[in-house]
């Protein structure tokens, strides 16, 4: 596993996306470095081993001037996992999430129009979770890649992954 060869965006490098945000010299509007899914998220914060190399090293180079995006629906899909009993979390989930949240080193990235119209334009995924659909889309919107370990995403290439 690592960063997917086929659609992993570099330095110089744009993927396909067609709404991206961009300044005028092509560079991404946003200093984020990446999106993450709620998976990352919930491993992330509990220092799992389930991290790839590639998604460890792309965690590491988070800092103040390079922030990590977190889409608002990924704190609600955290708070109803704990609710239903599939995650546990070692502190109470409204404390997680503030330290897991806690700026300046992620961003909370929230539905927008410009995101809502990236969702309906990926057709082909009516089938999957919404959450997905959202966070795929917050990727594509931006610019940057999105670290999942989820095969259906990262097979469907609609979004540079890194995994």
């Amino acid at each position: 596993m690592g960063c997917d060869p086929r659609s992993a965006a570099g330095p110089g490098r744009r993927w396909h996306g067609a709404h991206t945000a961009r300044t005028a010299d092509g560079s991404p509007i946003s200093p984020m470095i990446a999106v993450l899914d709620t998976h990352i998220v919930l491993w992330w914060f509990d220092r799992s081993r389930r991290l790839t190399r590639d998604q460890t090293r792309m965690l590491a180079r988070n800092d103040a001037d390079h922030p990590l995006g977190v889409a608002d629906i990924s704190l609600w899909e955290i708070a109803a996992l704990v609710e239903v009993g599939r995650v546990r979390l070692a502190l109470p989930v409204d404390e997680w999430l503030a330290r897991a949240t806690a700026a300046p080193r992620v961003e909370i990235q929230p539905v927008t129009p410009a995101i809502a119209s990236e969702v309906i334009a990926l057709g082909s995924t009516r089938d999957w979770d919404p959450a997905d659909r959202i966070i795929v889309a917050i990727a594509r919107v931006l610019g940057v890649p999105l670290v999942t370990s989820d095969a259906r995403i990262i097979d469907s290439k609609l979004v540079s992954t890194i995994w």
